[in-house]
């Protein structure tokens, strides 16, 4: 290679290191922009209304604010409470543990499962939990972090809502001049996208929060608050988070016995299978459409390469890459691949000459 070509190469690499390093602004970003998104919505409703954009920015930040605001006065006060409880209950639940293990062993016999080091494990346990518990008001120190960076998304988001046509006029301008419309559809597909998206997934993470809290309340399992609020939450995550969002009741229920904490189970099923065949269907059609290991797999891999926040983000992140891989790389490169070799007449052959040409 030349110079130039060495000095290009070389410029590439120190601007991959350069994002590496700043990845997790590059996400909070992404996060303000899906978020804008969705505002930007609102906001042209309210505008179409009769009401000045600046203005209804205003009301769409303090209405946003509101509801967090009320939401938090709300759920505060219980939710500190059952949490404080469930502090108090860890000592509890590993007896609980230890009860169900001796439970299992009068119905399993010895030779098929060696359920007995269950109890000798319990021991060794109690101690790290004890520790794990004890340290969570450490763990709280991470919230002022956390506030900033929502407080960096929120801000970034109204500035994005309050002038997006040079950010978007800039994102295009790094394309060359003739592929620039195109690129302006495509970034109109992915806001309808999102914006569908995001209106679907927090109607279903507030179904499955209240359906959860019923359940759980009927049950009598105790903590139903917090315990309903996290498998909400933690419906934002595909395929791991309602996974994930059955331990803890099931841990709780087996203070009180083992067949609660089967009936808990079976409860997580159920909502399971109601949001598979009827919940996903009804609002996730025509919003978006992922194969369920893919999900899984971004969520896996966005999770290893960026953290926490990378399994947050995950679903916008392969909505977004779904629809520029499918415009761009599918619909614009392979699918035209050769078109203009194919369409291009082939060249008449010389006539050879026979020896009667004049």
């Amino acid at each position: 290679m030349n110079l130039g070509q060495w000095v290009g190469f070389l410029a590439v690499v120190i601007a991959i290191y350069i994002l590496w390093k700043i990845r997790q602004v590059l996400l909070l970003v992404f996060a303000a922009i899906v978020l804008a998104t969705a505002l930007n919505r609102v906001v042209g409703w309210l505008q179409r209304v009769g009401v000045k954009r600046g203005i209804a920015i205003g009301i769409v930040a303090i209405a946003l604010l509101g509801i967090l605001v009320g939401l938090f006065a709300i759920v505060e006060p219980p939710l500190v409470e059952q949490f404080q409880q469930l502090v108090n209950l860890v000592p509890n639940m590993l007896e609980g543990l230890r009860d169900w293990s001796n439970w299992v062993q009068t119905f399993i016999p010895q030779q098929l499962l060696n359920i007995g080091n269950l109890g000798n494990l319990i021991p060794r346990l109690q101690p790290l939990i004890t520790q794990v518990v004890g340290n969570v008001y450490t763990w709280f120190s991470d919230l002022v972090a956390i506030i900033l960076n929502l407080l960096l998304v929120f801000v970034l988001s109204i500035m994005l809502l309050a002038n997006p046509s040079p950010y978007r006029r800039g994102f295009i301008l790094l394309f060359p001049a003739f592929y620039r419309r195109r690129v302006n559809d495509i970034l109109s597909e992915c806001e309808t996208t999102l914006v569908g998206w995001i209106t679907a997934t927090i109607f279903d993470m507030a179904v499955i929060g209240v359906v959860t809290f019923i359940g759980l309340s009927v049950l009598q399992v105790p903590l139903p608050l917090v315990n309903a609020l996290l498998a909400g939450f933690l419906e934002f995550i595909p395929n791991v988070g309602p996974t994930l969002s059955v331990l803890p009741p099931v841990a709780v229920a087996l203070l009180d016995s083992p067949w609660k904490a089967v009936a808990v189970v079976i409860l997580y099923l159920l909502i399971q299978q109601f949001e598979s065949y009827f919940l996903v269907p009804f609002v996730m059609k025509s919003q978006v459409d992922l194969l369920p290991a893919v999900t899984l797999l971004a969520v896996v891999i966005f999770g290893l390469l960026f953290g926490f926040l990378g399994i947050l983000l995950a679903l916008p992140l392969v909505i977004v890459l779904k629809i520029w891989l499918q415009e761009l790389l599918v619909k614009d490169i392979l699918n035209n691949w050769g078109e203009d070799e194919r369409d291009t007449p082939a060249q008449e052959s010389p006539t050879p000459d026979n020896g009667h040409g004049n």
